[in-house]
């Protein structure tokens, strides 16, 4: 008896593998140039994951870091049917353009975003790449190619090709401000790589437009401890990051112990105040670098929900839903204490101001699931 059981059990050990990796093998995986990068590549040796024993860990785990990127893809992680908001989000990881953190800032990030209903596209962008733009176009025409990718699959994969934005960690952050303000480069275009631009050919002129499949520009950004963002340890934002008409709604979290890019954060705040785009900032007092997705026992373990939240109040993820409190708690939300009642929020008071692009409407709660455990999201 003892020997059939152990033999069943290494079946169905067996077939769970089987099927994990069989799932594992339907993600979509998409090179970025299909006809080879826009420009040379700076390395001729083969791809690799320099993880070291020595390296910190990020969500509590080691992290593979992966470098000598020479052909950039981006993988598809759409969430349960049931759960699709129709929302996508691009995701930059981070490794100071020479590596890129791609668990725990990539993998693990996909893992948050479908568990809220969002569809992941974890680009495998270039690295390593000597210089920033304006003085290396790699990594912005990379950024750019994947949005422009995400929209011209968006029937494809159930995406709302308005409601497409990008999540980037530390030079993955860089980047994505990058993307945020200059999704117009039209520098591609005078290379061979730009018969690979999704509806390029279609443009009249021939030519890049800020419009249907060719348009770059994300709908929403979230900027995770950004770096390089401020020109020679000056007290402003580099000239080459200043927020313009293209850059949307921002949500940044920081460290104040962030050793050497703890000003990027608020300086960037500040331009993009300065420029009247909506954002909000977040720092925490610890945290240093590099923290991830979810810092067990760390302050800014749940910073996760303060973005979920920010994403309701700009409309790029539904609102959330009073439900009873006894129900299942499928999304890990807070929930009620013994003994405590769950209560209703008052209303807010309605207020003459008109409803600001990019923020929430006062006339409406804004309680998220961080300040009425009786608040859920909203089941699809």
């Amino acid at each position: 008896m003892f020997r059939m059981t152990s033999r069943a059990t290494i079946a169905a050990l067996v077939a769970t593998f089987a099927l994990t990796t069989s799932l594992a093998a339907q993600q979509t995986v998409l090179p970025l140039w299909p006809h080879g990068a826009p420009e040379p590549a700076q390395t001729t040796d083969p791809e690799k994951d320099v993880t070291k024993d020595s390296d910190a860990f990020i969500n509590g785990h080691r992290t593979a870091r992966l470098t000598n990127v020479t052909n950039p893809t981006m993988t598809v992680y759409q969430p349960a049917a049931d759960k699709n908001t129709r929302t996508a989000a691009l995701v930059f990881p981070g490794g100071g353009y020479v590596r890129l953190a791609w668990t725990g800032e990539g993998v693990d990030t996909c893992d948050w975003l479908t568990s809220v209903g969002i569809t992941c596209l974890l680009v495998k962008y270039r690295v390593p790449e000597q210089g920033h733009y304006p003085a290396n176009f790699a990594d912005l025409e990379d950024a750019q190619q994947a949005m422009r990718l995400a929209r011209s699959h968006a029937g494809d994969w159930n995406i709302d090709p308005a409601h497409i934005g990008v999540v980037g960690f530390s030079a993955g952050a860089n980047l994505a401000v990058l993307l945020s303000t200059h999704p117009d480069d039209h520098h591609v275009e005078t290379t061979s790589a730009a018969r690979d631009i999704p509806g390029i050919a279609s443009q009249p002129s021939g030519g890049i437009k800020l419009t249907g499949t060719s348009d770059a520009r994300p709908n929403f950004a979230i900027i995770v401890y950004p770096a390089y963002l401020i020109a020679d340890d000056q007290p402003a934002i580099d000239p080459v990051y200043t927020p313009n008409q293209f850059t949307p709604p921002t949500f940044l979290i920081q460290a104040e112990d962030d050793k050497n890019y703890h000003r990027n954060a608020p300086i960037y705040f500040q331009a993009l105040a300065e420029a009247k785009v909506p954002s909000e900032l977040h720092m925490y007092s610890t945290g240093g670098h590099g923290f991830g997705i979810h810092p067990p026992k760390a302050p800014e373990e749940h910073w996760t929900r303060l973005a979920d939240a920010w994403l309701r109040s700009i409309n790029m993820l539904p609102p959330y839903t009073q439900q009873r409190a006894q129900q299942p708690n499928p999304h890990n939300l807070p929930s009620t204490p013994a003994g405590i009642p769950c209560t209703t929020p008052s209303p807010v008071a309605p207020s003459n101001q008109p409803t600001q692009p990019g923020r929430p409407n006062p006339t409406t709660p804004t309680a998220g699931p961080m300040d009425n455990p009786c608040f859920q999201q909203n089941p699809m």
